[in-house]
């Protein structure tokens, strides 16, 4: 089961949410006509992995999740979530996909819809105190707008450092490896916009 925000109220509804986890894995490799071992060698993540987490039966880290989303070449709400027809749509709070990452603590929600035919991912992410989160290179394309609501982020792409403050906004293309890093003793809160992912 992946590990969620263990906060009171909606945490019934998120378990549910992130039970989709596997089965969008599997049936995104399919789409894209992977086997196990093709998919392994496509985002370096094992065989015995994948097996893993398609059953069910494994926690992806936001690292191995990123792996794979690279992989895909699809967002990471792509696999978190579900596809919903284009119309107006209200999505509550319980109705968002929650992650967090068993290693950095990192909660990231899902706030957008998913539509088959608009690849942008916008995402609520909020890392602890001293804290920090790896994620691998996106495929080529894919933009990010980062925003710092509350607290002060540490953004390393690939060779680049920017310190982030409350109210600054950082853009970056995501086709290298970027980390974020809480160097304070507050949780930091940080918006993000992922723009050219594919389906």
């Amino acid at each position: 089961m992946i590990a969620l925000l263990k906060k009171s109220g909606h945490s019934r509804t998120r378990d549910r949410s992130l039970e989709r986890l596997p089965g969008n894995l599997r049936r995104l490799r399919k789409e894209r006509g992977h086997t196990l071992d093709q998919l392994s060698l496509r985002s370096g993540v094992s065989r015995a992995m994948i097996s893993k987490i398609e059953r069910g039966t494994a926690v992806p880290t936001a690292t191995v999740l990123g792996k794979l989303a690279r992989g895909l070449e699809a967002g990471l709400s792509r696999l978190l979530g579900g596809q919903l027809p284009r119309r107006a749509r209200l999505i509550t709070a319980a109705e968002q996909p929650v992650f967090r990452d068993p290693e950095s603590g990192l909660a990231r929600r899902s706030l957008s819809p998913l539509f088959p035919d608009r690849a942008v991912d916008f995402a609520l992410n909020v890392l602890p105190p001293g804290r920090e989160v790896s994620f691998p290179p996106h495929h080529d394309g894919v933009e990010e707008y980062l925003y710092v609501s509350k607290g002060e982020l540490r953004v390393t792409v690939a060779d680049e450092s920017f310190v982030v403050k409350r109210g600054s906004t950082l853009f970056y293309q995501a086709n290298a490896v970027h980390v974020f890093k809480n160097p304070t003793r507050s949780a930091v809160e940080f918006f993000i916009v992922i723009d050219g992912t594919s389906a």
